[in-house]
């Protein structure tokens, strides 16, 4: 479809096609395929740790190195999106992070030498840590791309009422790929080696690139998506179909970080990021390692635990997405019945408190409640990204998912790192029970404090028409 078509208005009744969900099914497998990469160390950490001689804050520097480099990244990759465009952003992103992924199987031999080199200045730097972060930084800048972009393709192809319901969708890709890493990657790791791991999971982004630049373009480019269907996802917007000219002059217009940081929505979204999305890559990171250090379980005998957590993400994710729609079809405006579903989710967490407690009735317990607070993250993750497309336009979008995804990162680095200090600590003493207990802790509260700062800061919906 050209620009330069009229768009006839969408009329209620009025069958649309369904393209839109088929660019959701592409953001879907992109997400599944980022979450592959960035799981496979996690599920190879107790034997790498054996192999290498790690301790608790050793992973735990090679996990912050990929949180630290991917929280910077986030702050550019949204601003790469916003400027070179949709389709061209997710190519450079899953580009680099393939690349990232494959580059661990050969990370032992880069650290020997950055090794070498540490020693000629009188530092100690272990071959496996250093080679190992330096391939966990190269990851996280192109993965950095992935959520910009794809809340950006959702504003573009999916009107208000549907943007959390889309974006639910594609991010249970996250859990996805949190249930197929424990199933594929020790499998793969037992029959050919750690390497092979890394380098087979790695190469499946190519596979995606490929279909991507086959099915992609704008919505108004876009000749599989018919009038009806534009119709229906520009039905929402406030300001006018643009026409060629005018959405050139508009990309020309750029909207610089400190315009954005003006703004009270923007700082919500930001806190609402730093305060949860290390919890998410606590679970990530730490639960394999939590089942060996508490419950001695170590290779295959994790995976039916961690799946069974995994696959309850998805009806969180997908279930949160849908969620605000219940109280949109009561009256309430999109913002306002997205902030009122996720002060109901961010209850759920709170399950998490009673994992240690109850902890030595079974591995089971633990693992269902952390399910219930991982499957709680998903639902709130769907709902705070649509908040910025309810307010931004479309051409600022990926730039504040970039902000509040630096202001994730760094949450994430700090909780990381405290993880690490924190089990050290309580390993030392022969108490690590007190340190998940205390970790835990934090995760099950993140959530009420996150949404009481954001109402706070935006307390009714004021869309931002001024950029």
């Amino acid at each position: 479809m050209n620009l330069s078509e009229p768009v006839t208005p969408h009329v209620v009744g009025q069958a649309v096609g369904k393209y839109r969900w088929t660019i959701c099914a592409l953001l879907f497998f992109a997400t599944t395929v980022n979450y592959l990469d960035r799981q496979v160390l996690s599920l190879l950490a107790p034997d790498l740790s054996k192999e290498f001689g790690w301790t608790n804050t050793d992973y735990a520097n090679i996990a912050a190195a990929f949180q630290f480099v991917y929280a910077i990244s986030m702050l550019f990759a949204g601003r790469v999106v916003d400027k070179i465009g949709t389709k061209a952003a997710y190519v450079v992103a899953i580009l680099i992070w393939s690349l990232g992924a494959i580059l661990h199987a050969f990370s032992v031999p880069m650290g020997e030498g950055a090794a070498v080199l540490g020693a000629a200045f009188g530092v100690v730097l272990v071959p496996s840590i250093v080679g190992f972060m330096i391939s966990r930084a190269v990851l996280a800048v192109g993965e950095a791309g992935n959520f910009p972009a794809a809340i950006k393709a959702t504003a573009e192809y999916f009107p208000k009422k549907e943007r959390s319901f889309a974006t639910g969708i594609f991010n249970s890709g996250a859990n996805v790929g949190a249930i197929l890493a424990p199933i594929t990657v020790p499998l793969i790791a037992a029959v050919w080696g750690w390497q092979s791991a890394f380098i087979i999971i790695g190469a499946l982004g190519f596979l995606w690139m490929a279909v991507w630049l086959w099915l992609y373009e704008k919505p108004e480019q876009q000749k599989r998506l018919s009038k009806a269907e534009l119709a229906y996802i520009r039905s929402d917007s406030v300001q006018p179909v643009e026409t060629t000219e005018q959405a050139s002059a508009a990309a020309a217009k750029k909207v610089s970080w400190f315009q954005l940081l003006k703004y009270r929505q923007t700082w919500a979204f930001a806190f609402g990021k730093f305060m949860t999305d290390g919890v998410w890559w606590f679970f990530l990171f730490w639960l394999p390692t939590y089942l060996s250090a508490q419950y001695g379980m170590k290779g295959d005998a994790i995976i039916v635990p961690l799946a069974v957590l995994y696959s309850m993400t998805m009806i969180g994710s997908i279930g949160g997405g849908w969620f605000p729609s219940y109280f949109m079809s009561r009256g309430y405006a999109p913002y306002d019945g997205r902030m009122k579903a996720m002060l109901v989710i961010a209850f759920f967490p709170l399950v998490v408190l009673l994992a240690q407690p109850l902890g030595a009735i079974s591995f089971w317990v633990p693992v269902l409640l952390i399910g219930v607070g991982a499957s709680a993250h998903q639902a709130w993750s769907a709902n705070i990204f649509t908040t910025v497309s309810d307010m931004f336009p479309q051409k600022s979008v990926a730039s504040v998912i970039g902000i509040g995804g630096m202001a994730g990162g760094i949450g994430g680095v700090a909780l990381t790192k405290l993880g690490g200090w924190v089990f050290d600590y309580y390993k030392s003493v022969n108490d690590i029970r007190t340190g998940y207990m205390i970790m835990f802790g934090i995760c099950a509260l993140a959530y009420l404090v996150a949404w009481c700062v954001m109402k706070a800061l935006v307390p009714r919906h004021k869309e931002i028409t001024d950029l």
